[in-house]
């Protein structure tokens, strides 16, 4: 038995679960009156805000106001069924009541925010009635009032998982049940940093939708497999027909990425708050961690695999099984959705999935031949650790590095797998008076897509571009197996 089982298993020590099932359940909730009120009345409030949150002009306050005496009886009427988010339940009412006093100014619902604690209750099945004038990333900019209604999802494996050495105290996992329109969009994220406060508080939590990022990964995903003719293996293929499974995968991939952030040798803050920087940094930022994903999932995968099955508890063959389809996921979602999904400017996402593809081609465990995809799987795992291996030793020696030193370093690896733009003055080599002076002229040099898409992509994106587009606002209950000629037409 492996160092790492032994300290899994003495070390897992999942605490007693709060009592849900006498519960009214939060889809019951969502055909209340009450919310379909309350729904309404925050679209039409939504009407009269401005990009800021702010109603400035005083002779909409009037109706502003007529919509609040709608809001508030309905939150204070679902509040029963919220007892564990009693206190922000009610700090909410007196935060919006207070920014109808103060003239609907720009919106301050920092006392709201500071009670609301949804990482202290993370049981699966446990409902939450979300509202607040907020940014949704990924969706809309501005900051309006949202109302959402959302699922926890915390099988008894992810909190086995993370009880030992994947803990992660602030990731909260969720499931859409009904929203408003900030994110009947692309966002898939709950983050208490887009909401309009006056201050900014130290944050305790982080809310991911994970039907969200399962119900596109399998949309995508099936449309790609089908395009380029990829013979999925079974456990990867059953991904498609499972809404549940493919949720849970994320649920982990995102509990171990998320924690990656703040773990390694890192020559820079985790989250790279208030820097600029060329894009291509995030890039490696974004892909390290999924690697780090990857890799620890084929970690847990190889020892629990060791040991006989009937030595294990459910929870850890959970982590077992759950630990391989990870590792589709990743590889997944990264070179069919990511790599094509966004515009062109600035795409770190897009540019961390071409690098994955490319590294896996010219390590030769991907292969486009006679148009067909085919994957050597029992050799993927190591090729894709060897490229996690390289980021995090760009990462180790760039601690001894100025900073502008570690973004060149940065870009020449990436030029070993990726072929920048023609045009690029970066590959071109940046001149002395932009290399002798601030990091903003490195930075200003960057094109906007200077890693372009490669012509497989370009033809791949083709055929994806309506697949993908059809994913803006899918949820776990939407339909998600469309064929591709269904959508394109």
């Amino acid at each position: 038995m492996s160092q790492f089982v032994q300290e899994f298993t003495q070390g897992a020590i999942v605490g007693e679960p709060e009592v849900v099932e006498d519960r009214t359940s939060v889809r019951e909730v969502a055909e209340h009156p009450a919310w379909t009120r309350l729904k309404a009345a925050v679209v039409s409030f939504r009407a009269l805000q401005t990009a800021d949150g702010s109603i400035p002009d005083h002779a909409d306050h009037a109706t502003a106001s007529e919509h609040l005496a709608t809001i508030l009886p309905a939150i204070a009427e679902l509040a029963p069924f919220f007892p564990h988010d009693a206190a922000y339940l009610a700090a909410l009412q007196r935060d919006f009541a207070r920014w109808e006093r103060d003239g609907f100014g720009v919106p301050d619902f920092l006392d709201a925010l500071n009670a609301f604690q949804p990482q202290q209750h993370r049981v699966d099945g446990l409902g939450h009635l979300v509202v607040f004038p907020m940014v949704t990333q990924n969706g809309s900019s501005s900051r309006f009032v949202e109302a959402v209604l959302v699922e926890v999802i915390w099988p008894e494996f992810i909190a086995e998982l993370e009880a030992g050495d994947y803990s992660n105290k602030l990731f909260v996992a969720l499931r859409f049940v009904d929203f408003t329109p900030g994110y009947d969009t692309n966002s898939a994220v709950l983050f208490p940093e887009t909401v309009a406060m006056r201050e900014i508080p130290t944050f305790t939590w982080g809310a991911i939708f994970q039907d969200r990022e399962a119900a596109r990964y399998r949309r995508v995903v099936r449309a790609a497999a089908e395009i380029t003719k990829l013979e999925l293996p079974d456990d990867a293929a059953a991904m498609l027909d499972d809404q549940e499974l493919t949720e849970q995968v994320f649920v982990m991939w995102d509990l171990i990425h998320d924690r990656s952030h703040m773990r390694g040798d890192l020559p820079f803050d985790p989250f790279m708050i208030k820097q600029r920087m060329p894009f291509f940094l995030y890039s490696l930022e974004e892909l390290r961690c999924d690697l780090t994903a990857f890799r620890e999932s084929v970690r847990l995968e190889r020892a629990l695999s060791a040991l006989p099955d009937a030595d294990l508890n459910d929870a850890q063959r959970a982590i077992r099984d759950h630990a391989r389809i990870v590792q589709y996921a990743v590889v997944f979602d990264r070179i069919f959705r990511f790599a094509i999904t966004g515009s062109r400017v600035r795409n770190y996402d897009g540019l961390g999935g071409q690098l994955l593809f490319a590294w896996m081609h010219q390590h030769d465990v991907l292969h486009w031949t006679d148009t067909q995809l085919t994957i050597d799987w029992d050799a993927v795992p190591d090729v894709i650790i060897a490229l996690s291996d390289q980021i995090n030793e760009l990462y180790r020696r760039s601690i001894d590095r100025p900073k502008s030193a570690h973004w060149l370093a940065a870009y020449e690896m990436l030029t070993r797998t990726l072929t920048p733009h023609p045009a690029s003055r970066w590959a071109r080599g940046l001149p002395e008076e932009t290399l002798a002076g601030m990091t903003k002229g490195y930075t200003d040099a960057v094109m906007d897509d200077e890693f372009p898409l490669s012509m497989f992509y370009e033809a791949l994106n083709k055929k994806m571009a309506a697949v993908i587009a059809s994913t803006a606002g899918i949820t776990g209950s939407s339909s998600v197996a469309p064929s591709v000629a269904d959508v394109a037409a």
